[in-house]
């Protein structure tokens, strides 16, 4: 039977990509954005943020913060892909969102698997600024890399996870690869925590950022358990590890709403991540349902290390909730 030994929960911001040095590009970026999402799921200006909450953040919107902190998220991650080695599985499963790089808005399934041999990346364009460049290598988009897939598995997951209530979407290939392929909540723990090894993935695909049929946190735990539990009736021999990718906050760092779901993930009930109101998860911020998948899906294990970190890019509090977790025996 196939065994899940290992549960990961990490962020994919674009800042784990790039130096230090180069954060206040995306501070620029978050000046310019019409739609920051509150908690409360209102959607601001910059301008709008500053009339309502101020600049408490001057001090730690600097460029010699950014690189302190850039050191930090990266010995994070250097803790996670240690988990894996250690860890040796045979197949990664991992749960992200479609941004317009597989699917597009006009045609996205609440809930997607593939169940292909090669796993083809959606390479972004040449003509970037440097730090964009370095963000799409991060990535795996910065050409059309192909990582392996494992659709044996794949399938049982997908007849298991049918059996048991789950009405999924399915993928098996990507038929114009100057067109689309699979985005960056794949290619950022492929590239960054596998440490070279060439580790089979299969993708599981949430819709998080595109309404109307974005899954409850609640539904969305469900489907972890299911995934686990499809997993853990096959009859192949083995180990499998399951990434949560993205997240937290974005692009206002809601400091309460992510220290909730950080502490939520030691519950194996999962009880304050089922609750969690569709308001707090929009745009950026929903990719915590993500974790909260993946949190159903280790629930079996324990948490073992959970960090969090806020990042203000702005004295305004725009920026991203940084979190790295581990789950193991």
């Amino acid at each position: 039977m196939a065994k899940v030994v290992l549960g990961i929960g990490t962020s994919h911001s674009p800042l784990l990509t790039i130096a230090g040095g180069d954060w206040h590009a995306r501070a620029e970026a978050d000046r310019r954005n019409g739609s920051l999402t509150l908690a409360d799921g209102r959607m601001l200006s910059y301008d709008q943020l500053v009339q309502e909450r101020g600049e408490p953040y001057t001090a730690v919107a600097t460029s010699e913060k950014f690189s302190e902190l850039a050191q930090v998220s990266q010995a994070e991650l250097d803790k996670l892909g240690e988990a894996i080695a250690e860890a040796q599985p045979d197949v990664v499963v991992i749960v992200g969102d479609d941004q317009d790089e597989l699917y597009s808005p006009g045609n996205m399934p609440a809930l997607a698997i593939f169940w292909g041999q090669k796993v083809i990346m959606h390479a972004m364009p040449d003509d970037l600024p440097p730090w964009m460049k370095s963000m799409a290598k991060g990535y795996a988009m910065d050409a059309r890399h192909e990582f392996a897939g494992h659709p044996e598995l794949a399938l049982d997951i997908i007849k298991g996870m049918m059996d048991r209530g789950a009405d999924l979407a399915i993928c098996k290939d990507v038929p114009d690869t100057n067109e689309a392929g699979f985005g960056h909540a794949f290619g950022f723990p492929v590239q960054r925590l596998f440490g070279g090894k060439k580790i089979p993935i299969i993708p599981v695909m949430l819709n998080t950022y595109f309404p109307p049929n974005v899954l409850s946190a609640n539904r969305c735990f469900d489907i972890g358990v299911m995934l686990r539990e499809a997993i853990e009736a096959s009859k192949l021999d083995l180990r499998v590890a399951i990434i949560a990718s993205g997240g937290l906050s974005h692009f206002v760092v809601e400091e309460e709403l992510d220290r909730s779901v950080v502490e939520g993930l030691k519950d194996p009930t999962g009880a304050a991540l089922r609750a969690l109101p569709r308001e707090a998860l929009l745009q950026g911020s929903s990719e915590i349902l993500n974790w909260v998948v993946t949190a159903g899906a280790v629930a079996h294990l324990p948490l073992r290390s959970a960090t969090y970190t806020p990042v203000r890019r702005t004295p305004a509090g725009t920026g991203i909730g940084l979190a790295f977790a581990t789950w193991k025996k």
